[in-house]
């Protein structure tokens, strides 16, 4: 199901950052509300969704004349200090909206523009890739984080089945990295995987991020657990895998391809 697209004009949109993404002076934010509907999406349990009479995934906001906006916001952040922006910390800017309204790239070209200090573009969507010319003018201030939570494609349809799939996502950060951009896998959050995950994401990415619900959610996973997302361990048969110490079964397969400089834990994958 399509969701329901409604344009609004923002006042606002770079927000000040903070708890989990202190380190950051800003979040960004193209969209309001993720069509991805992902079942373990913290943003599920926020008031931007909490709040809203219809259910998460099947409504989202446009940010329209966005880049004009941003553009002045900018300079004026600019003039008080550095700028560093986490795009985006409650929606994905490359859901599949972007195809048409192709906000987010306007945002970039904004950027490129008028630049910040770093920026982070975080993303599940191949549909990245469409604007590595934009990202290329940021080049040495960008890093693409794509997630890859699981290289099992049955896992992926059971947690995120809006979501594109793995293999799409592997070749979006070896496009991305052949392009000579920073990139990042982002195993966030730990869903279970087969052993030859790490080999398959070091083949394609120089840096990956591990992350779970226990350390990622904000909550120290008690968001998470009201979203009742056991069950679905439960009917895969897979509940180990919901457990603070599963994370770490990655890790040590993570070790063994990629040096220890390039492998990052939480939050620490996420900075600047």
């Amino acid at each position: 199901m399509q969701p329901i697209l409604t344009y609004k004009t923002p006042k606002q949109l770079l927000n000040p950052a903070s708890g989990y993404l202190t380190g950051y002076s800003h979040t960004l934010n193209p969209y309001a509300g993720c069509a991805f509907s992902c079942s373990y999406c913290y943003v599920r349990e926020m008031p931007v969704a909490k709040f809203r009479r219809e259910a998460w995934g099947t409504w989202v906001d446009v940010k329209e004349g966005a880049a004009g906006l941003l553009r002045k916001e900018l300079s004026k952040a600019k003039n008080k200090g550095p700028v560093t922006i986490f795009m985006s910390s409650a929606t994905d800017p490359y859901q599949p909206a972007e195809y048409s309204e192709r906000l987010t790239r306007s945002l970039l070209e904004a950027m490129a523009l008028e630049q910040p200090d770093f920026l982070l573009v975080q993303t599940r969507s191949p549909l990245v890739a469409r604007d590595i010319d934009v990202l290329l003018q940021l080049k040495d201030r960008v890093r693409i984080s794509v997630t890859v939570e699981t290289d099992l494609e049955p896992v992926r349809k059971a947690f995120s089945p809006a979501a594109p799939p793995v293999a799409a996502r592997l070749r979006t950060l070896e496009r991305l990295a052949t392009a000579g951009l920073d990139v990042q896998a982002a195993v966030s959050p730990v869903l279970p995987s087969s052993a030859q995950f790490a080999a398959r994401l070091a083949s394609v990415v120089p840096r990956v991020c591990v992350d779970d619900f226990f350390m990622g959610d904000g909550s120290l996973g008690k968001r998470t657990e009201r979203l009742g997302i056991r069950r679905i361990y439960e009917q895969l048969g897979m509940t180990e895998w919901y457990d603070r110490s599963a994370y770490m079964r990655v890790l040590d397969q993570l070790k063994a391809h990629f040096v220890e400089e390039r492998i990052f834990v939480s939050q620490a994958g996420f900075l600047p």
